[in-house]
């Protein structure tokens, strides 16, 4: 019987166990991943594959879009900045455009980097509030 790859256990361990919040930074993290790729196809000339990880990353975008709760004021504003992002994406993959692949990532980077924040200070509130009692 062959042992499983030791790396993709810890990787399903690590998504499995991770809290939701874990999750939407890992999302953020895989897009901003399968953008890095995408330039590096794009200059590469390779359409195929600057099509897939595009596509990749346009697929995490959309996730993001229809998981927003709208009933929230926040959430109508990421909405508009998620389908920024998305239709620089697809202007990005039609044109082949590096341009609007930068700026689809910059606004995901700004997004995730939020997150992270986020997070933290909810992190801080959890545990510091306990220290304080």
């Amino acid at each position: 019987m062959a042992m499983a790859n030791p790396y993709a256990k810890y990787q399903n361990n690590t998504v499995t166990t991770a809290s939701p919040q874990e999750l939407t930074f890992m999302l953020y993290n895989g897009c901003l991943k399968f953008m890095n790729q995408a330039k590096a196809a794009m200059q590469e000339e390779n359409i195929e594959e600057r099509n897939r990880l595009i596509g990749r990353a346009q697929a995490i975008v959309q996730e993001f879009m229809v998981t927003l709760d709208l009933n929230a004021d926040v959430s109508k504003g990421m909405l508009q900045l998620y389908d920024y992002a998305n239709s620089k994406l697809v202007d990005a993959n039609v044109k082949n455009d590096l341009a609007s692949l930068e700026q689809a990532e910059e606004v995901i980077q700004q997004l995730r980097d939020t997150w992270k924040e986020a997070m933290q200070l909810n992190r801080q509130q959890q545990f510091g509030n306990k220290d304080q009692a």
